[in-house]
This record gives C-alpha cells, sequence and structure tokens, in this order.
C-alpha cells in the first residue's frame, strides 16, 4: 500500500473578507485538484481567483517537494480565516467621517496523495541481463 503524504500552502493577507473567500473555498472542499482548478476557473467570484492561486501552489509544492503522484492529489483540508483588519475612514454627511474597515484573509490548503512510485533506472537493468 503507497503511503499518503499531504502539503501544505498558505496566502496570508488575501485582500477579500474571509465570508466571501470561504464560499468560494467550499466549493471546492474534498474534491481532487483538478477538479477544484476547473472549478475555479469557472467561478464568477473575485475571491476564485485568490483560492485558485493557493490550490496551485498546493499542488506544486506536493509534486516538487515531496514527490506525490499528480493523479492522486486531493484537497484534505481549506480553511479561510480572519487576516488583520486596516481601519479606514469614509466622509459621511454634514463633514462627518464613518469608519469603516477593510477585512482580509489567510487561506491554507492542506493537499494529501501518495507518493509516487519509483521505478528501476534503465541503465541498471541493462548492466544485469549483460
Amino acid at each position: 500500500m503507497a503511503d499518503i503524504l499531504t502539503t501544505t500552502a498558505v496566502a496570508r493577507g488575501v485582500d477579500q473578507t474571509p465570508r466571501k473567500a470561504g464560499e468560494v473555498a467550499s466549493l471546492v472542499r474534498g474534491r481532487t485538484v483538478a477538479d477544484a482548478l476547473v472549478i475555479l476557473e469557472h467561478t464568477p467570484r473575485r475571491a476564485a481567483k485568490a483560492v485558485a492561486k493557493v490550490v496551485a501552489s498546493a499542488k506544486a509544492n506536493a509534486l516538487n517537494n515531496d514527490g506525490i503522484d499528480e493523479k492522486s492529489l486531493t484537497i484534505h483540508a481549506i480553511t479561510v480565516t480572519a487576516g488583520t483588519r486596516l481601519k479606514r475612514f469614509r466622509a459621511g454627511a454634514m463633514g462627518r467621517a464613518k469608519p469603516y474597515q477593510k477585512k482580509s484573509s489567510h487561506i491554507t490548503v492542506v493537499v494529501s496523495g501518495e507518493k509516487k512510485i519509483k521505478s528501476a533506472p534503465k541503465k541498471a537493468a541493462e548492466k544485469e541481463t549483460k
């Protein structure tokens, strides 16, 4: 049986409210990475671009750093938490200043998959037959 490995990617300080980014993240939770990227590509929400970027980064981390098989990659967990809030003021009626907050998010994606099985090198096999 192959080993199941996990890899993580995090985007911090994304200029998107956690609620809106969380709705997009829930669309792809538990799916394969390939399906998730197609779904996010066709989702008409601004947060879909940020979530797709993190999913693609987690995929690249899994392939390049951990040697996980691309076909077995699934989204194990995807979370969106609140980031820092920038406090700003907007002009109001009668010369007043109305406060508001620019919200940001932290998006974390954990992908899991089976380790890629390495085949025997061809040169070593050729030497044994000679």
